[in-house]
């Protein structure tokens, strides 16, 4: 028996929902269906044409199910018949397909839509968060959205989806599983009750606001923990934490609060440790200044490939805030102790790889020099380090 429900039918009930302001209810749906096959289709076929038009214009339609994976920490669509996630061994091809081009497309417009976002051909691209997701435990978690339209991705209509589950592993769970080893814990929890400033590093998806979460686990629990993030991302077992979570401006351009606005209104909010999810951009010139006003003990995390590379780093992001070089090193020195080097090994797992320690060259300007390695590659500033922590502990004890 041939079905009456062709894509040209799906097409001209789309055109009808695109006209209308409210959105698809399965009551909707229906009605538009009946309405452009002009009463035509039995209950079989309007029942298979209602389960379609769903799956495809509610949530993020075929690629919802891969959302809720909770194993899976990204979803890319390179093609209509390439579609990737990463479970946390690399990225591996799923067996999801779109019907073609077309659908990606309104696939991307959509979301990007729901993200107070415009995509189309004037501005081919966006970069947004959507609405919280329900997990399948109760928890919520947010997604992150990039598209870009073709024919600028040449091969057709690209969609990477950053899935931001809430990071709630404490240290022991973390070295249960194989991402720090026993004596870097040890050395990680002396760390934490001296109050030494740290920055954890390490390239996307190497596991920075995992170890940035669990090592907030181990902050006293009568120390308060104002956390400021471009994402709701962190959320460590801690019973006094408070979270600032950064809002784009809408689709007219208006009501944005910046990273950099939260940071200074952290700071008005009695915080015992001011900790910054990701550092990007012009805010790491407030971080360091809070940093060296009394606000000890404080954390971010920055995008850098190894710890020498970090002074480099902070130094283009300063120049965003007006910081030039010499004073970025000199706050660097004063305000930040400890530099916490992850990565993801070939396996895709991820690791913790290095502790470096901050120091000043006699010239002022700031190096990195390692304190802890998971290989044996020398570490000259292992005994400054241990010297530091006893001080510290010494001195608070």
């Amino acid at each position: 028996m041939t079905t009456l429900v062709t894509p040209e039918l799906l097409e001209r009930v789309r055109e009808r929902l695109a006209g209308e302001q409210a959105g698809p209810d399965p009551a909707r749906l229906a009605a538009a269906i009946r309405a452009e096959s002009a009463g035509v289709l039995g209950d079989t076929d309007l029942l298979r044409a209602l389960r379609l038009l769903q799956t495809e214009m509610t949530g993020a339609g075929i690629l919802e199910p891969l959302l809720h994976d909770p194993q899976v920490s990204d979803v890319l669509v390179t093609a209509p018949d390439a579609v990737w996630v990463d479970r946390g061994h690399g990225l591996r091809r799923t067996s999801v397909t779109f019907p073609d081009e077309a659908a990606v497309r309104r696939l991307a417009q959509r979301l990007a839509l729901a993200a107070g976002r415009r995509l189309d051909d004037a501005q081919p691209w966006v970069d947004g968060r959507l609405p919280e997701l329900e997990g399948t435990l109760g928890d919520s978690f947010g997604v992150r959205l990039h598209a870009i339209l073709a024919p600028i991705a040449h091969g057709g209509t690209c969609v990477s989806l950053r899935v931001l589950r809430p990071a709630a592993h404490d240290l022991a769970s973390l070295t249960a599983g194989g991402s720090i080893p026993a004596p870097a814990k040890a050395l990680l929890e002396r760390i934490i009750r001296a109050r030494l400033a740290f920055l954890v590093i390490g390239g996307t998806g190497a596991g920075k606001t995992t170890l940035l979460s669990g090592l907030l686990a181990e902050v006293d629990p009568a120390e308060r923990i104002v956390c400021v993030e471009d994402a709701a991302e962190l959320a460590p077992p801690h019973p006094h934490v408070v979270r600032l979570v950064s809002r784009t401006a809408n689709i007219e351009g208006a009501g944005a609060v910046t990273v950099r606005d939260l940071v200074r209104q952290a700071l008005r909010m009695r915080p015992d440790r001011i900790v910054i999810g990701e550092v990007r951009g012009a805010e790491v010139v407030d971080l360091l200044t809070a940093l060296n006003t009394g606000h000890d003990g404080g954390a971010g995390t920055v995008h850098a490939n190894s710890p020498r590379e970090v002074p480099a780093r902070l130094e283009a992001l300063a120049a965003l805030g007006g910081m030039g070089r010499d004073a970025l090193h000199s706050q660097l020195a004063a305000a930040v102790q400890v530099i916490l080097h992850m990565h993801r090994r070939a396996d895709g797992t991820r690791a913790l790889r290095e502790i470096g320690l901050v120091a000043r060259a006699p010239d002022g300007t700031v190096t990195i020099e390692a304190a802890w390695r998971c290989d044996a590659v020398p570490t000259p500033a292992a005994a400054a380090l241990h010297h530091l922590l006893d001080e510290r502990l010494g001195t608070t004890a």
